[in-house]
């Protein structure tokens, strides 16, 4: 009789092994079988917000349903991002991250989650680019000029940003660390302010969007040395990269990507991946982006992850370097 009931159970193993497949995988084949949620950490109306509607409206037509784009703006975009981080790992809600994302660990010590270990990267989706950009009445034209005269007066030469703990400040910062340069740090309430001090004169320096900087670089009220990413803008093709001017290894960029709850099937990551590298890379697409001052940049999970790891690395080392504290 035992030895009955031995047969049958190796009879009905295979049959439950497969069915314990079918289980963990059916997800996966039907997914998605209601809308999605995407949120972002800012205001609506913003580059960055349109991007994530762009986007949106890609993938709500690819997965065949409403991918709703739900703006959860505060805390420098730490609302937005802890939401996510705990929400269900169904797939149904995920963020669009921005560069502070990886910049709010560095300087939250006790954020009430951990990028690396809540998230699961699915795509980058967009960079932007900074301009490092002087006023006119600044006698260099070009990075290596820049350098020199930084370092014949320490501390004499400033540089704005939309405030302390920005991604332009960070940009800032990672270019004094890496040129061993000393200048004064002039934090303003936004990105419109910090530019328009450097037109005025009362700032030599400054590092705004290529979008933002665009109209007076091309009027001669800024003049635009490098920029920051580590290809040129598609915006401005005539500036070299840092790294191009002799700033070797030099690569800082505002980004957006999107983030899942850490524990989502990887199936149902790849189903996402898939449908946001097509979607990015119509040629609609990419011009609805470059409008807005962003290019378009796609790549694996696997490719994003290991992006967000130096970016967190980097920020960590900027903030010690800096001594970059925020109330």
């Amino acid at each position: 009789m035992r030895k009955s009931i031995g047969i049958v159970l190796r009879m009905f193993i295979p049959v439950i092994a497969c069915f314990g497949l079918w289980v963990v995988s059916a997800p996966a084949q039907t997914y998605p079988v209601k809308p999605i949620r995407m949120l972002f950490g800012y205001t609506a109306g913003g580059a960055g917000d349109v991007g994530a509607r762009l986007l949106a409206q890609k993938l709500s037509e690819s997965l065949g349903q409403n991918v709703v784009v739900e703006n959860r703006p505060g805390a420098g975009g730490a609302i937005a991002d802890e939401f996510v981080a705990k929400s269900l790992a169904d797939g149904y809600t995920l963020l669009y991250a921005a560069g502070s994302t990886t910049i709010l660990p560095a300087l939250r010590p006790k954020l009430p989650y951990n990028v690396e270990r809540d998230f699961a990267p699915v795509s980058m989706v967009v960079i932007t680019s900074f301009a490092l950009a002087v006023h006119p009445s600044v006698p260099v034209r070009d990075i290596k000029g820049l350098i020199a005269l930084a370092r014949s007066q320490p501390g004499k030469l400033t540089f704005s940003t939309p405030g302390v703990g920005s991604s332009a400040h960070f940009a800032g910062e990672v270019f004094k660390m890496m040129t061993d340069v000393k200048m004064l740090h002039v934090p303003y309430r936004g990105a419109p302010e910090a530019t328009t001090a450097v037109i005025a004169g009362e700032v030599d320096i400054n590092f705004p969007s290529v979008t933002g900087a665009l109209p007076f670089i091309a009027s001669g009220r800024l003049r635009a040395l490098a920029v920051s990413s580590a290809k040129r803008a598609s915006t401005l093709p005539s500036v070299p990269t840092l790294n191009e001017a002799g700033l070797a290894g030099y690569e800082r960029s505002g980004w957006n990507g999107v983030l899942a709850p850490a524990g989502v099937p990887k199936e149902i990551i790849a189903r996402l991946n898939t449908a946001i590298v097509k979607a990015v890379n119509t040629p609609e697409m990419q011009e609805a982006f470059i409008k807005q001052g962003l290019d378009a940049q796609t790549g694996t999970p696997e490719q994003f992850a290991a992006f967000i790891r130096g970016q967190l690395a980097q920020n960590a080392k900027v903030v010690k370097f800096a001594g970059i504290k925020t109330e």
